[in-house]
């Protein structure tokens, strides 16, 4: 049995005894992955998942600790509209789900949430799902979140570049005749807000980057010392616009770049601009995922299949090391967000051989555009607190 990632020894400890694990054996232990942004979506969606089926799809995935968006009915911004995630929460997750609070009242941009009220029981802050519009408005939400001590993570969209698109501006739009998204619609609110964060001092993190452009901004503002990380999915690094199909699978937002974003996005990988990954996890109905590139919902599944995509397209082709991509999924977020590792581990059997079935997965959504692709990596056993939360 191989250890990657540890700053103990399991062995070591009680409760891992108790898990009467063959020691002897060729499979490999990993602290529990640590996804910051994903879509539980209840209250409010459960059609779509809930609380226990999100939580048992990411135990799968090796997940034992999720930041959850507040793109919820009602949304949590303020500490009576969150008790009743919080509530969900305790009564049916079986890992660690951390609820984000929204930034605005409603997530409208028109007025700060009660960030006071629910900084005690959030990771963090979000508008995920919406840019917030205003320059004024995110001054005032970095000052207050950074006067709390909580990181604000930014869904960076510019409304007025949007223009009714609704995948990547580039060569497949203009050959197959859709309306394309922009990638300064993505970059310039980043900008901005490394701008602001530089002036506020918020500690600062950028949610799902997929352009080229966003990279060097993030990579600049560190180099000048601004407070700011950020993620990246799973997806922007394995595809890009010419993987598209006329499937609302390949729609997610922001959408697949082209084939130069994605190699900058690996490029950011290797030298530390990009400082983890998280799958954006947001699942829908199939009926919302019928409908072509065009009207389906945004959004696909991601975090029962992040690690042996990763691990197979990433790892296994010498991309980036394992012990990188265990620092990119479990010890990064946990560091930036404040997190410690509590008893949580994953086991993987990463010579097991698989293709990524939807039909198999624990959660409710069935979108992926991974769908078919063969993967090598196997979950064998997740615990989180020191108890089993997932068995293969």
């Amino acid at each position: 049995m191989q250890f990657i990632g540890f700053d103990y020894d399991p062995l070591k400890t009680d409760w891992f005894s108790a898990l009467s694990l063959k020691t002897d054996s060729e499979y490999t232990v990993f602290p529990g992955f640590c996804d910051v942004h994903v879509h539980f979506r209840e209250p409010g969606f459960s059609y779509k998942e809930t609380i226990l089926t999100g939580s048992r799809a990411a135990a799968r995935g090796g997940c034992t600790v999720v930041g959850a968006m507040p793109n919820l009915n009602p949304v949590p911004d303020s500490a009576a509209h969150l008790r009743e995630e919080l509530d969900i929460i305790r009564r049916d997750a079986c890992i660690t789900v951390l609820p984000y609070g929204a930034l605005t009242v409603g997530e409208q941009g028109l007025e700060l949430a009660n960030l006071e009220g629910m900084a005690p029981s959030v990771i963090a802050f979000s508008d995920d799902g919406r840019g917030v519009q205003d320059e004024d408005m995110m001054r005032a939400a970095m000052k207050k979140a950074r006067a709390l001590g909580k990181v604000i993570a930014a869904h960076c969209e510019d409304n007025r570049l949007l223009r009714g698109g609704y995948i990547h501006d580039g060569a497949y739009a203009a050959a197959h005749g859709h309306r394309g998204i922009c990638s300064e619609s993505e970059w310039g609110p980043i900008a901005r807000d490394v701008r602001l964060a530089a002036e506020t001092g918020c500690a600062y993190h950028v949610c799902h980057i997929s352009c080229r452009e966003s990279v060097e901004i993030i990579r600049r503002a560190k180099r000048e010392g601004v407070d700011v990380t950020c993620e990246t999915a799973p997806h922007y690094l394995l595809l890009d616009e010419d993987c598209l199909r006329e499937d609302g699978r390949f729609k997610m937002n922001p959408p697949l770049r082209a084939k130069a974003d994605r190699e900058a996005l690996l490029e950011g990988l290797a030298d530390g601009t990009i400082d983890m990954i998280a799958t954006d996890h947001a699942p829908h109905s199939t009926e919302e995922k019928s409908h072509g590139l065009e009207k389906s919902a945004f959004g696909i599944v991601g975090i029962e299949t992040a690690f042996p995509l990763l691990y197979t397209y990433l790892v296994k082709r010498h991309i980036i090391s394992l012990e990188k991509l265990i620092d990119l999924m479990a010890i990064a977020p946990r560091k930036r967000f404040g997190l410690t590792l509590d008893r949580e581990l994953t086991v993987w059997d990463l010579d097991a051989e698989s293709v990524v079935d939807p039909d198999t997965f624990l959660s409710k959504g069935r979108s992926t555009p991974f769908a078919g692709m063969p993967v090598q990596g196997e979950c064998l056993l997740t615990v989180c607190h020191g108890k089993p939360v997932y068995r293969q």
